[in-house]
């Protein structure tokens, strides 16, 4: 994963030492319930035994931000390359509009999808660094996520007259969630219904069509 950082002075995200911190800077208050919840169940999840974490050991625990991970592809020539997904939040990247890409998610065993081979196009909307301490005293590091995530039209089948896939917004209690970076393959291309030229994606669209056919990791997989 990539740190942040700044050419000229020390980047605000870099002063986020904690977990608390962390939720004190994120402004939508969605984002901010999904990060608390999603977490503490993915650290439950994760720690040995099934551990119980408290309210305010989350709010304790050391964190860092981080604003790319690196992705290995496959590439036309059949060689391998390797990319930066980025993902500054809700901070503007090199002094532009936000950057936060969206990247192909594998999906739990059963979740098929269709042509998208249990695969969905998540864009991420954080990246952090967590530590938790088990019960034994050892320290774990997991890299987790929160991602807008959507979910395939039409089973995942390809459109009869397009030939793509087409994902909508998953509905409200799902359409955030955190997950683990190593469940992240590669980027995704989609195009959305209602056009927009920023990096961020646009609030009013709701549906997108998977493009494939210039995502070299997926090429005419689907």
């Amino acid at each position: 994963m990539e740190p942040q950082h700044r050419r000229h002075g020390t980047h605000p995200d870099a002063m986020i030492k904690d977990f608390s911190a962390l939720l004190d800077i994120t402004q939508d208050a969605t984002h901010r319930v999904t990060i608390f919840n999603g977490t503490h169940e993915f650290l439950k999840h994760k720690s040995h035994n099934k551990m119980n974490i408290s309210d305010e050991q989350l709010h304790t625990m050391e964190l860092c931000i981080f604003h790319g991970i690196k992705v290995q592809v496959e590439g036309l020539d059949g060689g391998r390359i390797s990319g930066i997904c980025r993902c500054t939040g809700s901070l503007s990247w090199r002094r532009g509009a936000r950057w936060n890409d969206w990247v192909w998610v594998k999906q739990l065993s059963g979740r098929w999808c269709g042509a998208l081979n249990g695969r969905l196009q998540w864009q991420l909307q954080r990246l952090f660094k967590i530590k938790l301490l088990n019960y034994d005293g050892a320290f774990f590091e997991y890299c987790v996520a929160l991602a807008l995530t959507t979910m395939p039209e039409n089973s995942g089948n390809l459109d009869p007259v397009s030939k793509f896939v087409q994902v909508r917004k998953a509905p409200g209690a799902v359409a955030l969630q955190v997950f683990s970076v190593g469940n992240i393959i590669c980027f995704a291309h989609v195009i959305p219904e209602i056009a927009t030229i920023s990096k961020t994606g646009d609030r009013r669209n709701e549906r997108w069509i998977v493009n494939s056919h210039i995502d070299q990791a997926t090429w005419n997989d689907m």
